[in-house]
């Protein structure tokens, strides 16, 4: 991987972007499909968690779709919702079309956006969600902010699948997670940090802790066997999380 400062969002972004210039979608694209249908199993028990929010939305955003998969199962899962899926790389989103073809669906929008900056307009959304990608968005306050922006009054938001730990254990955390993946930098979720940062922007926030064997390799197995077996771990240790985050039905005052 070309080293680049964590702290540097511009360098960041640019490493992302030529990760899907050169995707293993590309490269490999049947490899790329095998592996990316075996983390389907777990969103699909993610939606059937948060089916209550799924089913009496109307307007749904995903962040950092990548190819966007996951907005297709989203459609197919609950057709009468409006889908959006955006993703900040171009090359990345284009190939939807692909995953359409699998799934045999039609999301109703894919484009290019920053989690921080949708182009969505206020208020226009029931829910936005994200799959395994908000570990990546870096500015998570200016993102909770776009995120308060462009819900209902009463709108969820969902970080689904994501990497976390408490302050104590992020050092280590996540100099584990940055030596298994070469491609991109990524980062591991402070429990603490994206609570606050979520109330700051006029958000509640709610943490359960999800603990999963998917795509975990040996040691990964064992480790997520302990946390499942011991739960109090599962707060002292990293471990796979959600996050629920309601923006209020009544606004008490702006969060900006």
């Amino acid at each position: 991987m070309e080293r680049v400062d964590p702290t540097d969002l511009a360098a960041r972004q640019a490493l992302e972007l030529r990760s899907w210039i050169d995707a293993r979608a590309q490269r490999e694209p049947l490899t790329y499909l095998v592996n990316t249908l075996a983390t389907a199993p777990t969103l699909l028990d993610l939606l059937g968690r948060y089916e209550r929010l799924f089913e009496r939305a109307t307007d749904v955003l995903e962040l950092g779709a990548g190819q966007g998969w996951a907005s297709c199962i989203v459609k197919r899962r609950f057709p009468h919702v409006r889908v959006t899926a955006t993703d900040m790389s171009p090359n990345a989103i284009a190939g939807i079309r692909t995953w359409e073809r699998v799934f045999d669906v039609e999301v109703d929008v894919a484009r290019s956006a920053l989690s921080y900056d949708t182009g969505q307009p206020d208020a226009s959304l029931d829910l936005v969600f994200a799959f395994a990608s908000a570990h990546h968005f870096v500015l998570h306050k200016r993102t909770f902010r776009e995120i308060f922006r462009i819900l209902r009054p009463g709108g969820q938001a969902l970080y689904l699948f994501e990497p976390s730990c408490r302050d104590y254990v992020y050092p280590l955390a996540t100099r584990r997670m940055r030596r298994t993946r070469t491609d991109v930098v990524e980062d591991m979720l402070r429990q603490e940090q994206i609570s606050a940062l979520a109330h700051a922007a006029g958000l509640t926030c709610a943490i359960d802790l999800y603990p999963t064997m998917a795509r975990r390799g040996p040691l990964g197995t064992i480790y997520n066997a302990v946390l499942i077996g011991v739960p109090i771990l599962r707060r002292v240790l990293w471990c796979t999380a959600n996050f629920q985050f309601t923006k209020p039905a009544r606004e008490s005052g702006s969060s900006y």
